[in-house]
């Protein structure tokens, strides 16, 4: 039997809640999900957007990234609360930090990829998290950056420049009606990083509402470009209806 996949459809994988444990003695909250029966092709180590306005695990393009990608694209998915984050998987230790102890929290997250041996590990950040991305994510373990609405609030040139030196892969998603930095101005800042390809979306907003299926895509051609999008919406064999209870920090 067919069914839609809708929002709060979960396909099937490979989930477990694990524990992040940063340098300076944190416990974080996180998920990772798996494909059901094989091996993942690459890893997004996803970070949320800001905590302080709502962001944290269950963000709706980072659930659904978790529910959806491991079946239809091979991924594995970690996810997690950044320190003082809350979700319904629960709070993380710590404080939220404006960004400058969360390094410790990225490190602990590529610390676990890396010791669970997962493969070609991606960074994938939202709004906030895609600084967090250009300011603590240049890790040898990483392959590249996908980020999602950046506005580069604390990101510097400094922080482009050397993801620009590196070579690395960065994909910017950029929302046509975004509140912090549209496509044009994007393109001008992410000049410093030579590599970088920046896509406008059109008709998009910095949150992403209704337009979970284009990022989805977009992630998956810029990850593992060997799979075909845009995805199917449709899904033949069981599923799960999932729904999240959004909790207030």
């Amino acid at each position: 039997m067919s069914t839609d996949i809708r929002a709060n459809t979960v396909l099937p994988g490979r989930r477990e809640p694990i524990t992040l444990h940063t340098a300076d003695e944190l416990n974080l909250v996180g998920e990772l999900s798996l494909p059901q029966d094989r091996a993942p092709r690459a890893t997004l180590v996803c970070l949320h957007p800001l905590p302080t306005h709502g962001g944290m695990m269950d963000s709706h393009l980072i659930r659904k990234a978790a529910w959806r990608l491991p079946a239809l694209a091979d991924l594995a998915v970690l996810r997690f609360n950044t320190r003082g984050t809350v979700s319904e998987a629960g709070r993380s230790e710590g404080s939220f930090d404006g960004g400058d102890s969360e390094r410790f929290d990225v490190a602990a997250a590529l610390e676990y990829a890396e010791f669970h041996d997962l493969p070609d590990v991606w960074l994938l950040g939202w709004s906030f998290g895609t600084d967090l991305t250009l300011v603590h994510g240049l890790d040898p373990l990483v392959q590249g950056a996908v980020l999602i609405s950046p506005p580069l609030r604390w990101s510097t040139e400094e922080h482009l420049r050397a993801w620009g030196e590196s070579g690395k892969p960065v994909h910017a998603f950029i929302p046509e009606h975004d509140d912090y930095l549209q496509p044009e101005e994007a393109r001008r800042r992410f000049a410093t990083i030579p590599q970088a390809k920046v896509v406008g979306f059109p008709e998009t907003k910095h949150l992403w509402v209704g337009k979970d299926k284009q990022a989805l895509d977009a992630i998956v051609q810029a990850v593992v470009p060997e799979v075909p999008t845009p995805l199917p919406t449709t899904w033949d064999g069981p599923a799960e209806t999932r729904q999240v209870t959004i909790v207030e920090s």
